[in-house]
């Protein structure tokens, strides 16, 4: 019984501090070598999209680019994760990259193939999961974190990056 106990304890201790870290706790590896790091976009909103080259939503990075462009110079920072979870993305970062600028002219930050679900997920997905309960279902969910980090609201892939659903959460999390 102790020995349950104990492993409970630490269980709560670490539920405790998953729970406290921000998102911008969290860093990416950038399709463009680096790293992307969520502490510096704090203070403005961010809205983070898996995505994936070879999926029937992959038109939506013309909506996430516009939403890049309309916002940007506002604060939002659009952040695409390109995942390969769901076995619809490119073999290689240099493809998905050279997809994504001809293709769509991309030129949002982006970060290298990443999973998004399960063991292997990256650091913020697993807390989105542990914290949130939001994990991905397919490819485009989007995760909108306000200036704080917190997570503002969650959508999933049928939520069109120019939805009124999704722009207004946006604008009500901008400076006036």
């Amino acid at each position: 019984m102790h020995r349950f106990l104990n492993r409970l304890s630490r269980l709560a201790a670490w539920i405790c501090a998953i729970a406290a870290l921000p998102a911008a706790a969290f860093e990416f590896d950038s399709i463009d070598g680096g790293t992307l790091d969520l502490s510096a976009w704090e203070g403005q909103p961010v809205l983070v999209v898996n995505t994936a080259s070879r999926c029937g939503f992959t038109g939506q990075y013309e909506g996430l680019q516009a939403l890049q462009d309309t916002y940007g110079a506002q604060g939002l920072v659009v952040l695409a994760v390109p995942s390969d979870d769901f076995r619809q993305e490119l073999s290689s970062e240099a493809e998905v990259k050279d997809f994504c600028e001809t293709t769509f002219g991309l030129t949002l930050p982006m970060t290298t193939i990443t999973s998004v679900r399960g063991g292997a997920a990256h650091p913020f997905y697993r807390w989105l999961a542990d914290v949130h309960g939001f994990t991905p279902r397919w490819n485009f969910n989007k995760v909108l974190l306000d200036p704080s980090g917190d997570v503002a609201a969650t959508f999933g892939s049928t939520t069109r990056p120019n939805s009124a659903e999704l722009t207004s959460r946006i604008e009500a999390l901008l400076p006036e």
